[in-house]
């Protein structure tokens, strides 16, 4: 789930995080790539957003949904400054994909439903991207100095 606050999960699913934890007892994999809500990329939404419920408010929101499922055997969380643009949710072979409009919130951006039908088709280059941003991420549960 790589999408910079992810923020609306919570609100839309109340229960998410304890279906997130049993999906992973299951075997799911789970990774939740976010913004830093102290970067300097956030603060910059912020300001283009304009909005009283800040990018660095929505960020917390998550890190504090998350928290309780830190120790959750195949769930991780990352932090990535790279992927403001966009929302990327992928499971298993169809994913959501919200590019950002300029000047909007994500839940104000049209949402596209892909499923994978053939090789680097929309799904894979989508795929690759949400993969290079997560390697290119660092660890949000890492504890400071690590």
């Amino acid at each position: 789930m790589a999408g910079y606050t992810n923020y609306f999960l919570w609100l839309e699913h109340p229960n998410l995080a304890k279906v997130l934890k049993r999906k992973a007892q299951q075997g799911c994999k789970i990774r939740f790539l976010i913004g830093d809500p102290e970067s300097d990329i956030t603060r910059r939404r912020e300001e283009v957003e304009n909005v009283p419920l800040t990018v660095s408010t929505r960020i917390r929101i998550t890190l504090s949904e998350i928290e309780p499922l830190r120790d959750v055997a195949g769930i991780e969380a990352r932090y990535g400054n790279e992927h403001i643009a966009m929302s990327v949710f992928r499971f298993d072979s169809e994913m959501l994909v919200t590019p950002h409009l300029a000047k909007l919130v994500g839940h104000d951006s049209p949402m596209l439903h892909l499923r994978r039908y053939q090789d680097d088709g929309l799904f894979d280059r989508f795929a690759y991207h949400a993969s290079e941003l997560w390697s290119s991420g660092r660890d949000a549960w890492a504890t400071a100095g690590e």
